[in-house]
C-alpha cells in the first residue's frame, strides 16, 4: 500500500523514539505519530510524505493505550513544553531508558553497553527553577476560546509560544512546572502588563514595550528573582511593577530589568538595572552554594542535578590528589563538586561570564584548587600542560566538535566521564571514542519530567 499525503489510515502505535514521537510501521514505511503512546490505536492523517518516512497527526484516539493518565494541565497537547503529561511517569522513565540504549546500539554501533534504569525525579511537577514567559501582541486562542459567543482580547499574551508558530503566544494561567507561589507571581505580572498603556511586543512588527518575564527560584532558600525584559529604558513604567511585586510577594528578594533592543527572542539584555532588592539569589547543590543572577546558567531541576553530579562522582572514583579536566566547564559547578577529592581540578569555558561566575563560586565555596581557561576548547586544550587523571566532558547538545574528539583521544587519559543532553551525539560521540576507550556503563538521569529530554553519564576506561 502506498501511504499518501492526506491519507487517513488507522494505526497501531508500535514505540515512543527520542523526539517524543509515537512510531508505527505501514508496510515498512516508518510513521511517526505526535501525541501518541506505545499501545494507542489511532486514527491519524498523513501530513508530510518523504521517501523514508512519514509525519501524521491523530485526528481520533480509536482504543487508548494502558500507559495513558490524564494530563492534569489544562494546556496539554497544545503547548510545546511538557509533552509527555499524558503518559505514567514509570513508563516515561522507562522509554527514555530505551532511547538512550538504543542510540547506542543504532547510532553507536555499541554493543552489550550496561544502561542502568533511568533514575527518576523526587519531584515531577514543581520541579523547575526557572521559567521564560514571552509577551506577545498576538496571542493564540484555545479551543474553548474559540468557542466563546463573546470576543477575546487578542492584542496581549504573556505564555509560552505555541508549537510550529514563532511569533504567537498561548496566555498562560499556571505552568504546573513552577511553584505555586511562582503561579501567583506570574498573574500579577500578567495583570499590571496588561493593564499598562505600554504594548507587549510583537514578534513579526518588532515594536512593543514588555518582551518577557522571568521567574527564578532559589530552592534552598525558597527565594525568588524576578528579570522583567523590556525593549527600553522606561522606568516609571517598570518601577511601579517592581515595588508592586515586593508588596505583595515577600519571598521575591530580586528584581531586575534587562533591556534589549535585539530582534531575537532571547531573554537577555545588553543592559540590567536592580529595581528592587539584590540582583541574584543564592541557591545550593548538594553543600556548594552558588550566586544565580538573571543571565546565569544554572541547572534548571536543582533537587536532580544533585543526583546527577552524585553519579558524576562515583564515575570519576578519585582516591585523592587526581588531576582532573573539565571540559565545558561552565559556572564551575562540576570542577567544585570534585573539588574535595581532586588534586587540581582545570575548567575550559568559552563564556566569560561563566568563567567569572566560577571564579567567584570558588571564592564563595573556599575552593582553592580549582582553575580556570577562557577560551575555545579546540585551540585552548593545547595550553593544557600535564595530562589529566580523569576527563570530565558535558557538551552542549551538538556533542563535541569532531577535532575536540581527536585532541582528547590524543590526550589519552586513564578514565573519562561524559555527561550528555542529547542520546544521539552521545552515541556518536562514544562510538569515536571507543576505538581506545571501553565505555563500562551509562546511567540515564531525568532532569526534565513530561519531557521527551534526558540526560545520560557514561563511564569510560582506557582499554
Amino acid at each position: 500500500m502506498s501511504v499518501k499525503k492526506g491519507q487517513i489510515l488507522d494505526l497501531s502505535i508500535e514505540k515512543t523514539i527520542f523526539g517524543g514521537q509515537g512510531l508505527c510501521r505501514v508496510d515498512g514505511l516508518a510513521v511517526f505519530v505526535e501525541k501518541t503512546a506505545p499501545g494507542d490505536k489511532v486514527k491519524a492523517r498523513i501530513i508530510r510524505k518523504k521517501k523514508s518516512f512519514a509525519l501524521a497527526r491523530v485526528e481520533e484516539i480509536l482504543e487508548p493505550s494502558p500507559v495513558r493518565v490524564q494530563a492534569p494541565c489544562p494546556y496539554s497537547g497544545m503547548c510545546g513544553g511538557c509533552k509527555w503529561q499524558f503518559i505514567d511517569y514509570k513508563k516515561q522513565l522507562e522509554y527514555k531508558g530505551e532511547q538512550v540504549a538504543e542510540s547506542l546500539h543504532h547510532i553507536g554501533g555499541l554493543e552489550n553497553v550496561p544502561v542502568h534504569p533511568t533514575m527518576g525525579s523526587e519531584l515531577i511537577y514543581g520541579y523547575r527553577n526557572k521559567m521564560e514567559f514571552s509577551c506577545s501582541d498576538h496571542r493564540w486562542l484555545l479551543p474553548d476560546e474559540i468557542a466563546l459567543e463573546e470576543e477575546v482580547d487578542r492584542s496581549f499574551a504573556l505564555g509560552l509560544h505555541v508549537p510550529g508558530t514563532f511569533h504567537k503566544v498561548m496566555d498562560i494561567e499556571k505552568c504546573l512546572l513552577q511553584t505555586d507561589d511562582a503561579n501567583d507571581i506570574l498573574q500579577a505580572v500578567h495583570a499590571y502588563m496588561k493593564d499598562s498603556p505600554l504594548p507587549a511586543y510583537g514578534l513579526k512588527s518588532h515594536e512593543g514595550f514588555w518582551r518577557f518575564a522571568v521567574i527564578r527560584h532559589s530552592v534552598a532558600r525558597d527565594e525568588y528573582l524576578i528579570n522583567i525584559v523590556t525593549s527600553w529604558e522606561e522606568l516609571p513604567a517598570v518601577q511601579p511593577l517592581a515595588d508592586a511585586l515586593a508588596e505583595k510577594f515577600p519571598k521575591i528578594t530580586a528584581i531586575v530589568n534587562n533591556i534589549t533592543d535585539r530582534k531575537s527572542g532571547v531573554a537577555v539584555g545588553d543592559k540590567e538595572i536592580c529595581l528592587k532588592g539584590l540582583d541574584y539569589v543564592m541557591d545550593s547543590i548538594g553543600p556548594w552554594e552558588y550566586k544565580v543572577s538573571a543571565n546565569s546558567f544554572f541547572q534548571t531541576n536543582t533537587r536532580q542535578a544533585k543526583n546527577l553530579y552524585q553519579t558524576m562522582e562515583d564515575y570519576a572514583d578519585l582516591k585523592g590528589g587526581e588531576r582532573v579536566l573539565d571540559l565545558y566547564s561552565g559556572a564551575g559547578a562540576i570542577p567544585i563538586w570534585l573539588s574535595p577529592k581532586a588534586g587540581e581540578v582545570l575548567g575550559i569555558e568559552i563564556v566569560e561570564v561563566a568563567v567569572a561566575d566560577a571564579r567567584d563560586n570558588c571564592e564563595r565555596n573556599k575552593v582553592n584548587n580549582c582553575t580556570f581557561l577562557v577560551g575555545d576548547i579546540l585551540e585552548t586544550l593545547d595550553e593544557v600542560a600535564h595530562k589529566p587523571d580523569v576527563l570530565v566532558i558535558d557538551p552542549p547538545r551538538s556533542g563535541m566538535h569532531g577535532k575536540v574528539v581527536k585532541k582528547v583521544l590524543a590526550m589519552a587519559p586513564p578514565k573519562m566521564v561524559y555527561i550528555s543532553c542529547n542520546p544521539t551525539t552521545l552515541a556518536r560521540d562514544l562510538e569515536l571514542l571507543s576505538e581506545t576507550y571501553s565505555v563500562e556503563e551509562v546511567q540515564p538521569i531525568d532532569m526534565f519530567p513530561h519531557t521527551h529530554h534526558i540526560e545520560a553519564v557514561a563511564r569510560l576506561v582506557k582499554k
